[in-house]
């Protein structure tokens, strides 16, 4: 590690990094009113030694040097806050902290501009492992066959070209990819997160997103939405007679119809959005274009089909990461909603919804 790839305020002799890592999420803890619990304490403490080994180029007697750390556990944990913590206070001018769609959308993109020459995804990962010393990836899971050849040999190269990694997920690494049609291809990514990263589980049994207070809501559930005056969700969003509605968008080269839409405020449709064949890159670019964005009609989710279920996810994990202010509009209370046999991931979109302001007719202007 070169002095010109550190931090130039950062002063190693005054401040040992493990000791600057503590400091900064203790500060951050005090800040927020939070206390950490144990398997936070251990997360932090570990993450800190972790990286001082790895900026000293230390590594054990006749054993190569750990790649990273994987944390994972339940919804609710505090994985994103440890991380968070870790990634502000790491003395490092190469760093990114990424979440798992955009980058993923973003990976696509720099294989591109290797089309027509071997092994696109090699070149890629080599060409982020020039501008990256330290990658923190949030929210790590794998659920389909292209994200399962992407991320499995993604990690490879960053692991072979000394790229530092930070992962969080809700699963053991052994749960990463549990579909059987396609688990085959990811178990070489398994091996390698499983020998060469700290696997350490943070699941000290409480989802902190459900004390009161601890998370500022980010959006409103709200039902029953025909209990609602006409017009009340043009009123939530602020939208006025010179809104343009009822338009199809051309996104990705394909339609998608919005209901309403002025400045950075768009109203749209669950079916439009989940049940018709909308991409993760859709909603990316939904996210990138609006911060506030209402969908109504959204159904009991545990009826819907495997597909519909997994855009809903995806798009909660979208608008979530990207700090859209959300209205959430259905028939169903959330419990309702959430009922039946949900997506395997679920249970984190749960834990974003119930960080929604329940709203029903009567409550504030309606």
């Amino acid at each position: 590690m070169t002095s010109r790839e550190l931090d130039p305020a950062f002063d190693a002799l005054s401040e040992p990094v493990g000791q600057r890592i503590e400091r900064h999420f203790d500060a951050q803890l005090e800040a927020r009113g939070y206390r950490a619990d144990a398997a936070q304490r251990t997360a932090i403490g570990r993450l800190g030694q972790w990286l001082e080994s790895f900026l000293a180029g230390k590594s054990g007697w006749l054993r190569r040097p750990r790649a990273g750390l994987y944390l994972w556990g339940g919804v609710g944990r505090g994985k994103s806050f440890v991380m968070d913590a870790f990634f502000a206070a790491a003395p490092l001018v190469a760093k990114r902290r990424v979440h798992f769609h955009a980058f993923l959308q973003e990976l696509q993109g720099r294989m591109r501009n290797f089309a027509g020459q071997p092994d696109p995804l090699a070149l890629a990962a080599r060409a982020l492992a020039e501008e990256t010393r330290l990658l923190c990836f949030d929210e790590f899971h794998v659920h389909d066959i292209g994200d399962a050849v992407l991320l499995g040999r993604l990690l490879k190269v960053l692991v072979e070209e000394g790229v530092g990694l930070v992962c969080t997920s809700n699963y053991h690494p052994d749960g990463l990819c549990p579909n059987p049609l396609y688990r085959e291809r990811f178990k070489p990514a398994i091996a390698l997160i499983e020998k060469r990263f700290e696997v350490l589980n943070l699941d000290g049994g409480e989802d902190y997103r459900q004390r009161r207070g601890v998370l500022e809501a980010w959006g409103s559930y709200c039902w029953p939405l025909s209990g609602f005056t006409d017009g009340w969700v043009d009123r939530q969003l602020g939208l006025t007679p010179a809104a343009t509605r009822d338009v199809e968008v051309a996104v990705n080269h394909h339609p998608l119809r919005v209901r309403a839409m002025e400045g950075e405020r768009a109203w749209l449709d669950f079916d439009e959005l989940c049940r018709r064949p909308h991409s993760s890159a859709d909603f990316l670019w939904l996210s990138q274009r609006f911060g506030r964005l209402a969908i109504s009609g959204v159904p009991c989710l545990g009826e819907e089909a495997i597909d519909v279920q997994q855009r809903f996810v995806n798009l909660i994990d979208i608008a979530y990461d990207a700090g859209i202010r959300l209205l959430l509009a259905s028939e169903a209370s959330l419990d309702d909603l959430c009922r039946g046999k949900p997506h395997m991931d679920f249970s984190r979109t749960r834990s974003r919804l119930q960080q929604l302001e329940p709203v029903q007719p009567g409550q504030g202007s309606d």
